[in-house]
């Protein structure tokens, strides 16, 4: 379509790289995952050995090295195939190394960029909770500082954490000064077998099912200073920073399940006959496809162009809360769409188990939810349209 020309012979490579993985390794198997909702750590493991868990991460830290845009066309991809995985890819990318590389001590980046990078281990982000899901600084963990100053002692509990259950490394927030709310909060790097770390049940999902879920507790957890990602206080800052990466690979993760349920619909309408006709030469159904490919080339564009605004902030440390949260809003509602249109083209096999299209429409709903819902997309978006000062 008409974004080919924002894109580099670099950028072509990765992107039928990563199709050809994504057919060859993840479509046969993903319908299996789903229906055991296994972790898929091969899979997760051959992708690391790409360079897909790390993308925007220097080689010097186990990363690819390359840029935002190659991300998402990387992400488009493996969402296509399945969007658990990319569920999995995404945390990696763009919450956890993301985060360790751009607020990192250098000790902190050999330690635990390096690993996740590379694909030898799993990061997840731990800032949701039960009682504060939009509204994160109302969150309720508690960390406090040792006598000696040596570690924090952390108590509280997260929801929904994404790897939670296999991850080896986490992105923890934690109150540490409750006085200045939302000033007041800290993040930290957290080694999966740390004393007091407790890991809940894997949580049972609509959709997403091989991308492991669950609830993190911590009782009397201590975590050294040195694990302190940033500096204290910085915590909800760093939080809100990370999240506008977030949202451009779930952008991106939205566009390639929307793009999965249209290619699927399309060979439907081609093969599939009624009334004597191949459904496709019906003005219903043409109706639905033409809508479909309109709204997807519309969401690759703002999607495209938030991952360019992000690479022009790595110049100029602007922020592109604006580009990402539109380009999360209208990519996340446009797969919802397409693939309720992709079930209602498919009619009863569209229900049924023995087509994608069913796990596509469960998958799909998840991105108008994660990583800041379509309401708080709105907010974001009206507030800074008007001026207004804002949280989110």
């Amino acid at each position: 379509m008409g974004f080919e020309f924002l894109l580099t012979e670099e950028h072509k490579m990765i992107r039928e790289t990563v199709r050809e993985f994504a057919e060859r390794e993840i479509v046969p198997v993903a319908a299996h995952y789903d229906e055991t909702g296994e972790f898929p750590m091969p899979i997760i493991k051959k992708m690391g050995e790409l360079g897909l868990m790390g993308i925007e991460v220097p080689e010097e830290y186990g990363g690819a090295g390359m840029d935002c845009l190659a991300y998402v066309l990387a992400m488009e991809e493996v969402a296509k195939a399945d969007v658990a995985t990319s569920t999995i890819m995404s945390v990696n990318n763009s919450l956890f190394c993301h985060a360790v590389l751009t607020y990192g001590t250098e000790a902190q980046k050999q330690t635990y960029l390096q690993a996740v990078a590379s694909g030898q281990a799993i990061g997840a982000y731990a800032l949701t909770e039960p009682q504060s899901g939009s509204d994160a600084a109302n969150m309720k963990t508690r960390a406090v500082l040792s006598d000696d100053g040596r570690y924090y002692v952390i108590n509280g509990r997260k929801s929904w954490i994404t790897s939670g259950p296999v991850a080896d490394y986490i992105i923890l927030f934690a109150m540490t000064d409750p006085d200045k709310k939302h000033r007041g909060i800290t993040a930290f790097i957290v080694e999966g077998d740390t004393p007091g770390l407790i890991r809940g049940k894997v949580e049972p999902k609509l959709g997403i099912r091989a991308s492991a879920t669950c609830e993190l507790f911590f009782e009397d957890m201590k975590v050294p200073v040195e694990n302190v990602l940033g500096e204290p206080g910085m915590g909800f800052k760093i939080a809100m920073a990370v999240l506008d990466a977030g949202r451009i690979g779930i952008a991106a993760q939205a566009l390639g399940v929307a793009e999965a349920a249209l290619e699927a619909s399309i060979r439907w309408a081609r093969e599939r006959e009624a009334f004597g006709h191949k459904i496709g030469e019906f003005e219903g159904i043409q109706w639905k496809i033409a809508d479909m490919k309109t709204r997807i080339e519309a969401a690759r564009g703002l999607t495209y162009s938030a991952a360019l605004a992000k690479e022009r902030a790595k110049d100029t440390g602007a922020r592109y809360t604006l580009e990402a949260s539109m380009a999360k809003l209208f990519a996340s509602e446009t797969a919802m769409f397409c693939t309720h249109q992709a079930v209602q083209i498919h009619g009863g096999m569209g229900y049924s188990k023995e087509l994608p299209v069913e796990r596509y429409f469960r998958d799909a709903k998840i991105t108008e939810i994660y990583e800041g819902t379509s309401e708080i997309q709105r907010l974001v978006i009206a507030r800074h349209v008007l001026g207004l000062r804002g949280s989110f």
